[in-house]
């Protein structure tokens, strides 16, 4: 695998500097931070893809080491899995509290 997660990072960084920080490892293909989807705030860490396994692997020397005020944690990424929810969002009960038995009260 070419991909690389980096954690610990400092929210104050961007994907330029860490992309400046990778760069000497080899061919980058892309670099992403995860940032919160309502805040836009970095959530600390990121991946990064290298254009061969043998490059994301030599990146892992990074685990440790400092950047920006931080001790990086570096690992190949893993797969994401993709969560399945067997009745399509459903999630049981009866939701609202609306529901009425059949003598007509609320339960």
């Amino acid at each position: 695998m070419n991909k690389i997660y980096v954690g610990n990072l400092s929210f104050d960084l961007t994907d330029a500097s860490l992309q400046e920080a990778f760069q000497s490892f080899g061919n980058i293909v892309e670099v992403a931070i995860i940032k919160d989807r309502y805040s836009g705030k970095s959530k600390g860490f990121g991946f990064i893809t290298f254009s061969s396994a043998s490059e994301a692997e030599s990146a892992l020397t990074m685990n440790g080491k400092e950047l920006a005020g931080r001790a990086l944690n570096v690992s190949i990424a893993r797969e994401e899995k993709r969560r399945t929810g067997g009745s399509g969002g459903h999630r049981g009960g009866h939701g609202g509290g609306r529901h009425r038995d059949d003598r007509g009260s609320r339960w």
